[in-house]
């Protein structure tokens, strides 16, 4: 005679599991029955025109219309202004490793410390040179690329 596959932990397990759905739907009932005869019903969260959650509707008086077309997705494209940006860049060296062949230049004008590597010198560079570069973006952000000695 062959033996029942289900063990008493199975099936005390499957009780349980039936236990609980069971009092979940119980639950369910109590609620919709409390939100009938509360005579509330849904509770509603508006925003107001400033953008903070109320449980007062707006004013339909304050609604502002909105053309579609003036609504921009995405970045505008940056048109060309009077003022052109000057390509090289004066600056002086705040640190320089010449044994790993990487450091980092300040701006002049800005103040934005930017990396340059040994690949992108064309003169041999030290700590505290007044140098000349061009940017580039790299992976991590900008990047000193064809830095002079000046």
């Amino acid at each position: 005679m062959a033996k029942s596959q289900q063990t008493f932990n199975k099936s005390e397990k499957e009780k349980k599991r039936l236990k609980k759905r069971e009092d979940k739907r119980k639950k369910k009932e109590a609620r919709k029955l409390e939100a009938k005869e509360s005579g509330k019903g849904i509770q509603f969260a508006y925003v107001d025109h400033f953008g903070n959650l109320t449980d007062t509707p707006p004013d339909p008086s304050m609604k502002v219309e909105i053309d579609a077309e003036s609504i921009e997705i995405g970045i505008p494209k940056r048109e060309d202004s009077d003022v052109e940006f000057d390509p090289i860049r004066n600056g002086k060296v705040s640190f320089y490793d010449s044994s790993k062949g990487f450091g980092f230049i300040i701006d002049a004008i800005d103040q934005e410390k930017y990396f340059c590597h040994v690949s992108g010198l064309i003169d041999e560079i030290i700590e505290n040179d007044k140098v000349s570069f061009e940017l580039e973006r790299g992976m991590k952000g900008m990047n000193a690329v064809r830095v002079k000695k000046i």
